[in-house]
């Protein structure tokens, strides 16, 4: 007699994707969202996908992988979408980059309108650190007017973004200073969490942007953070989506990649400022 799971009880699929499986998955995914997948990202794959086959109650995620290449609906495939393409992000991530920002914003000076552009926006997390550091300097007058646009291509983080609500753990890189000034802290049943003040969120916009795909015309920047996504993307992806998006910085802006990426064979109409820093130009 099989050892199968006792009556009435469903058995965990196993957390096992095969290499068949693995590959109808990045190459389906590859095709709707320009994200790489492959052995390297095996791991992660089905970390991300095992809970989401429990709860469906299938087998083991290889019937999770054919339900989605064969039968998914749009609902599916935005569950896993937000799965397999969100980012763990915190305030003040890499805090350089808001270094390099500042003087970017201290060199326009109190003049204009300095809008940055967060192209991978995940949960809002960047956008809002973008936020204080750009409001600290027109606040005190050293600083123009800014705007900020948020763009991902998960509909459920970007619904987190609009809210502008985290657990603490993620604030743990803002000053006191600008918690006090920039986040209410929660209590009652939000003990343990923080919410962004309205005055930031109201000049924070979020939007829906599949980088693979024609940008929309949201005109040009100082500043585009694409931090920490370009690693998802094979290099023709990756020369597509970061030329796109030079097509959107002004002459002097700067576009932001993640510390560990770089632009070295992807794309050489650029020059590179510092670690995860580079500019239009160079050759």
């Amino acid at each position: 007699m099989s050892r199968g799971a006792p009556s009435g009880v469903t058995a965990s699929p196993s957390p096992a994707l095969s290499a068949v499986g693995l590959a109808r998955l990045s190459d389906a995914v590859k095709q709707r969202f320009g994200v790489q997948l492959g052995e390297s990202k095996r791991s992660l794959v089905e970390g991300r996908l095992t809970r989401r086959a429990v709860k469906l109650g299938l087998p083991d995620l290889d019937a999770y992988v054919d339900l989605l290449c064969r039968h998914g609906s749009p609902e599916e495939w935005r569950h896993a979408e937000s799965l397999l393409t969100t980012n763990e992000t915190y305030f003040f991530r890499e805090a350089w980059h808001f270094e390099v920002l500042e003087r970017l914003a201290l060199q326009q000076g109190p003049r204009g309108v300095f809008r940055v552009w967060s192209a991978a926006s995940s949960s809002g997390e960047e956008a809002y650190t973008i936020a204080m550091v750009l409001e600290d300097l027109r606040r005190t007058g050293r600083g123009p007017e800014w705007e900020i646009l948020g763009t991902d291509i998960s509909p459920k983080v970007l619904e987190q973004a609009v809210a502008g609500r985290y657990p603490m753990d993620r604030a743990r890189e803002i000053s006191e200073d600008r918690l006090r000034r920039y986040c209410l802290r929660g209590t009652g049943e939000a003990e343990g969490h923080m919410m962004v003040v309205p005055e930031l969120r109201e000049r924070c916009s979020f939007g829906k942007v599949n980088l693979i795909h024609p940008l929309p015309d949201v005109g040009l920047f100082g500043a585009i953070f694409l931090r920490n996504v370009l690693i998802y993307f094979d290099v023709p992806t990756k020369r597509k989506v970061v030329e796109s998006l030079f097509a959107h910085l002004t002459p002097t802006g700067l576009l932001f990649t993640g510390l560990a990426e770089s632009l070295h064979g992807v794309c050489s109409a650029q020059r590179m400022d510092g670690p995860g820093v580079y500019r239009p130009g160079g050759g």
